[in-house]
């Protein structure tokens, strides 16, 4: 395949349940398909577990993470998301970190609410989850809701849902490409 895009790196953050393996898994096999280095963050570097049954070994802690090591940030979804990631201040620090180095910042499904509560999203374009509650929590940060699959503002990306994965995954690299 091919590595036009080699000597990138990617944190790629996952919660340490729940974790939605799509979200995880499509837009990694197409990251490393194009060349992307990746290095999985968990809560902790204990065995992390999808809602469909995929398992990970985290490389390391979102807590030891620098984002200066990476040339972006993907966050993954999924209901244990909400749980272990929405309120994760360390998390939040490397979102902010990752846009204030023009890095890539993405996040699908319910983590989009990471980048909103990082305070990265105010006067941007965004989709979340088609859910209330995560809805609200964009626009209560300033973020502007778009019921699409992906939406790409800057150097931030962010997916809708599962179905979206795939197309989620082809952004970032697209992305990652236009800065080479």
């Amino acid at each position: 395949m091919s590595s036009e895009l080699e000597d990138k790196k990617i944190l790629m953050v996952v919660a340490q349940e729940n974790f939605r393996d799509e979200e995880y898994f499509e837009p990694r096999d197409i990251l490393e398909d194009a060349g992307v280095s990746i290095t999985v963050a968990s809560n902790s570097i204990k065995e992390a577990h999808g809602m469909l049954g995929g398992r990970i070994k985290p490389d390391i802690a979102i807590k030891d993470a620098v984002m200066a090591e990476f040339d972006g940030l993907v966050i993954a979804g999924g209901s244990g998301s909400r749980e272990y990631l929405w309120s994760n201040k360390d998390l939040q620090r490397l979102v902010k970190d990752a846009f204030d180095q023009d890095k890539v910042v993405a996040a699908i499904c319910v983590s989009p609410v990471i980048l909103a509560r990082a305070k990265i999203l105010e006067d941007r374009d965004c989709t979340v989850f088609k859910d209330k509650e995560c809805i609200a929590e964009i626009e209560k940060y300033g973020g502007s809701y778009i019921d699409k699959d992906v939406v790409v503002d800057g150097n931030i990306v962010t997916g809708r849902d599962p179905k979206a994965a795939e197309k989620f995954g082809h952004a970032i690299v697209d992305l990652l490409a236009k800065e080479e």
